[in-house]
């Protein structure tokens, strides 16, 4: 299963974040494979058309994806990250939406809009990374197989 893995990435701490948890679903869930914009951004940062090329590189890889699994986290989510939500709702496509932040405004710290495109919501703001990796994990788990 490939899973195209939208969030902030502008920060050590998100992009650390971001690692540390798609490596722990790997660890429970070894046929997963994670794509993670973060990796592949720096091939085009050098380019003077960067940001063009990296908007194709990332919808490119949404469409070579099985499943988006996405962090919600902030008193907003990323406007990037919401692109690619309705980009891959708009293919059908199923979406894991993960909110660890405890902070709320709307429906649970979710604009309603992201909160009724994700497929399933992980919505529990958890402080043991392995327990949020076991949940992802399981969710991605339950998808009906394709085919």
């Amino acid at each position: 299963m490939r899973c195209y893995f939208a969030g902030a990435l502008f920060n050590l701490a998100e992009k650390r974040f971001n690692r540390e948890l798609t490596d722990a679903v790997r660890a429970r869930y070894p046929g997963v494979e994670f794509i993670l914009p973060q990796e592949r951004a720096a091939q085009f940062l050098h380019l003077e058309d960067w940001s063009a090329r990296m908007f194709a590189d990332c919808i490119a890889m949404i469409d070579a994806s099985d499943v988006v699994v996405t962090i919600l986290d902030g008193p907003d989510a990323d406007s990037g990250t919401s692109l690619e939500l309705g980009y891959a709702y708009a293919r059908g496509m199923p979406i894991i939406g993960i909110r660890t932040d405890f902070r709320g405004s709307e429906d649970r710290g979710l604009n309603l809009m992201l909160a009724n495109v994700c497929t399933t919501l992980l919505l529990e703001p958890l402080d043991d990374l392995g327990a949020l990796a076991d949940q992802v994990a399981d969710a991605l788990r339950a998808l009906p197989a394709e085919g």
